[in-house]
Order: structure tokens, then C-alpha cells, then sequence
């Protein structure tokens, strides 16, 4: 247990080693079995932290993003989250001026992320397979530049299947309905 514990720890300093040492604009800490986000990473990637434009979180077991991770990486153009145990965003994620598509597929959300509806150029949001019932439509038909929402897989209201072009410019992706058995 400690040794498997020993080297996911290592495989992340390797990571955030090979992206600070090559400077990528990318940071891939997808499948580390990360249950936080590791506080050293800050400390470890200050240097680089503005020129970060992506990362991914894939496949861990976070259950929180916190406010400094969003605004230490304020430059951020892509987020993603898929495969975790989120259920909430922070406030803060309104920060993220540059961010253009956020992944929070195979999450615990229960509603849309309301910050999310303020990000200005957030274009692709994906939210396929949470626990969606509620979906702020007024706000999300208010996104001026927002391409496309997934939200498949999710047991969202009848009323989301009223958005449709022209009354939001958006792509909505949703799962068929299931059709209502018979008695």
C-alpha cells in the first residue's frame, strides 16, 4: 500500500517536474489517484503558473476544487475535471476569463454549476453522465458565446427540452427520452 502510495506521488513530481523543466502550457495529472490537489504543486509551479493553459484532473478522487486553484491558474483556457467526485465549483471559477472548455462529465452534480454561466468565454461545457435535475435556463440561454452543453445522461426536467435554437445559439446535447411504458 505504501509503495503503490510512493509511486503515484512520484508520478505526479515527474509531471509537474517535466512541465515546469519544458515549460508546456499543458499540466496532466489525469489518473493519479489525487484525492486533493496537492498543495506543493503551487509552490513547485510558481514560476509557470501564468503560462498554463490547460489541465487535466481526469479520473482521480477529488471531491473539491478550492478558490486558489482557480486563481492560481488564472490563465486557463481548458479545464478538465471528468471522472471525479465533484458536486460544486467555487465562486471564483467566474475568474477564469480565459476558459474555454470545462469537462465535468462522470461528476456528482446535482444542478448546474451557476458560476459556469458567468465565465465570459466558456464555448463548450460538458456535464454528460451527474445527477442533473435543474438547469438555470434563463441564465444559460444568456451566455453569449457558449457552443455547445452536454448534458447526456442526466435526469434533467422536461423543461430543458424546450431550449431549443433559435432560443439559445447553442448545441444542446441531451439523451433520448425514455419512452413511457404502458400499463
Amino acid at each position: 500500500m505504501q509503495r503503490r502510495m510512493g509511486e503515484a506521488v512520484a508520478r505526479v513530481a515527474r509531471k509537474v517536474n517535466d512541465t515546469v523543466e519544458n515549460k508546456t502550457d499543458s499540466l496532466d495529472l489525469a489518473n493519479c489517484k489525487l484525492i486533493t490537489f496537492p498543495v506543493g504543486i503551487y509552490k513547485a509551479m510558481r514560476s509557470v503558473t501564468e503560462g498554463i493553459h490547460r489541465i487535466s484532473l481526469a479520473n482521480n478522487e477529488l471531491k473539491s476544487i478550492t478558490s486558489r486553484f482557480v486563481t492560481t491558474f488564472s490563465q486557463l483556457t481548458e479545464l478538465n475535471l471528468a471522472g471525479n467526485y465533484l458536486h460544486r465549483l467555487p465562486e471564483e471559477i467566474t475568474s477564469l476569463l480565459h476558459l474555454r472548455a470545462i469537462d465535468l462529465s462522470r461528476n456528482r452534480f446535482r444542478r448546474f454549476p451557476e458560476p459556469l454561466a458567468t465565465v465570459p468565454a466558456l464555448e463548450t461545457i460538458d456535464l454528460e453522465e451527474n445527477e442533473i435535475t435543474e438547469v438555470p435556463t434563463d441564465k444559460l440561454a444568456s451566455m453569449a458565446v457558449l457552443r455547445s452543453l452536454n448534458l447526456r445522461a442526466n435526469p434533467v426536467g422536461p423543461e430543458v427540452r424546450l431550449l431549443v435554437r433559435p432560443l439559445v445559439p447553442f448545441d444542446l446535447l441531451l439523451s433520448p427520452e425514455e419512452p413511457i411504458p404502458k400499463a
